[in-house]
C-alpha cells in the first residue's frame, strides 16, 4: 500500500464507517495521518486486474512498550462490490504472513458483534474469540460492546 492507494483505500475505510459496524471512527482520516498511524512493513491492499483496490489490510501497535513490540491490532476492509468474493481472506492470510516474518507473535483486532460477516472472517482466518468487552466505547451516542478476537502465530516462540 503506497500513495499511489490513498483515495481508493481511505474511500473504503469511509464507506465502512459510513456502515456504522465496523469501527468507532466517524470520518475517514487523513491519508497523512493513516499513512504516519500504520506500521510500513505490514500494510498490503488487494487490486483487480486494472489496478483498483478492492480492499486494504493494515495494523498499528498495540503500545509503545517493549513488552509489547510483538502485538498488533489490525484492521481489514474490503470494497462493498468485492465482498464474498475472498479478498478479506486473502489479506489476512497475506498480512498474518508478513507479520509472522517479521516475529510479530499477536495479531489482535476489536469487532463489533453486529458485524458477523468479520466475525466469520476472522475465525476462518484462525482467530479466537478472546472475549466481549461490554460497553467500551460510545458510538454516536450508543455504548457499544466489542468483541476481542487474536490470532498468536504458530512460528514465533
Amino acid at each position: 500500500m503506497g500513495p499511489e492507494h490513498a483515495e481508493q483505500v481511505l474511500a473504503i475505510y469511509q464507506s465502512g464507517i459510513d456502515e456504522g459496524n465496523a469501527t468507532f471512527e466517524t470520518t475517514a482520516p487523513t491519508w497523512e495521518a493513516f499513512d504516519t498511524a500504520k506500521l510500513p512493513r505490514h500494510r498490503l491492499v488487494a487490486l483487480d486486474e486494472g489496478g483498483r483496490v478492492l480492499g486494504w489490510a493494515a495494523v498499528v501497535p498495540v503500545s509503545d512498550r517493549c513488552a509489547y513490540a510483538g502485538v498488533v491490532e489490525h484492521s481489514v476492509y474490503a470494497h462493498p462490490d468485492a465482498r464474498g468474493r475472498g479478498v478479506g481472506l486473502a489479506l489476512l492470510d497475506a498480512l498474518l504472513s508478513s507479520t509472522d516474518a517479521a516475529g510479530i507473535w499477536t495479531v489482535q483486532s476489536g469487532i463489533f458483534p453486529e458485524n458477523t460477516a468479520s466475525l466469520a472472517l476472522h475465525r476462518r482466518a484462525g482467530f479466537r474469540v478472546i472475549g466481549t468487552r461490554e460497553r467500551i466505547g460510545r458510538h454516536h451516542g450508543t455504548w457499544r460492546d466489542v468483541v476481542l478476537v487474536e490470532r498468536r502465530s504458530p512460528t514465533v516462540n
